[in-house]
């Protein structure tokens, strides 16, 4: 078996660090989610804000052209978070 190839290994080390992080960052964002859940529960409030969502989305595509990240895919990216929080929000509406 040969050497593994050192720059390659450096590289995927730093995409290992960043998955690391970005597993981190979206348990606080659930964290933080899960307590509006609560919140909205408690007050009666709606599970989900289409005009909040569509306003973060259209704040996120600016922020990923600034990124040069594709704006699509920041877009797929944060719908699939939105659907995932707004079930956990309709999960604490049905349980109070």
């Amino acid at each position: 078996m040969s050497e593994p190839d050192p720059v390659l290994a450096g590289y995927r080390a730093s995409i290992d660090n960043i998955d690391a992080a970005l597993i981190h960052i979206l348990a606080e964002r659930f964290r933080i989610t899960k307590a509006v859940g609560t919140y909205k529960a408690e007050h009666a409030l709606p599970a989900s804000d289409p005009g909040r969502e569509e306003r973060q989305i259209a704040r996120l595509r600016r922020l990923a052209v600034e990124a040069n990240l594709d704006p699509e895919f920041s877009e797929k990216f944060l719908r699939f978070i939105i659907q995932e929080v707004i079930r956990h929000h309709e999960q604490a509406a049905e349980a109070k």
